[in-house]
């Protein structure tokens, strides 16, 4: 029997699996279909889905419009995991409704410092550094 890769990423049934439970979650939370009061109050984007290998646990990166009350707002989705997995059993067919973890979506920090770090001072000048001469175009061969 062959070993599975460590350094391989999720399978495609996995990316499948994450791509629906992510799609359940989403309309169920622009819906309104869960009472809870944070909730209600926020808009909130479910950018990813992560599986396990054995499509037993879904990790759903969430983050709210805005990116206020984040702490409450994920306490309010754990606060409702049954109602939630119970939803997401519903609407995805698979032998076992996974259980969910929610983790807060961190890739918007990571956008913002890879921008704030671009339009830093010392890339500007390294970037103005690259630009050609116009002593060099005169002297290139074949003129």
């Amino acid at each position: 029997m062959r070993k599975p890769q460590e350094s391989a990423g999720p399978s495609q049934r996995q990316q499948r699996v994450a791509e629906l439970v992510r799609h359940a979650l989403a309309e169920v939370l622009s819906r309104g279909d869960i009472q809870d009061p944070v909730l209600s109050q926020h808009v909130i984007t479910v950018p990813e889905v992560r599986m396990s290998p054995d499509l037993k646990l879904a990790t759903a990166y969430v983050m709210p419009l805005g990116g206020t009350d984040e702490r409450p707002v994920i306490e309010a989705l754990e606060r409702n995991k049954k109602v939630l997995r119970q939803e997401v059993a519903r609407r995805v067919a698979l032998k076992f409704a996974p259980d969910l973890r929610f983790r807060r979506d961190e890739t918007f920090d990571e956008a913002a410092r890879i921008d704030a770090l671009l339009r830093s001072d010392k890339v500007q000048r390294d970037l103005g550094s690259e630009e050609p001469d116009a002593e060099d175009e005169d002297a290139s061969p074949g003129r």
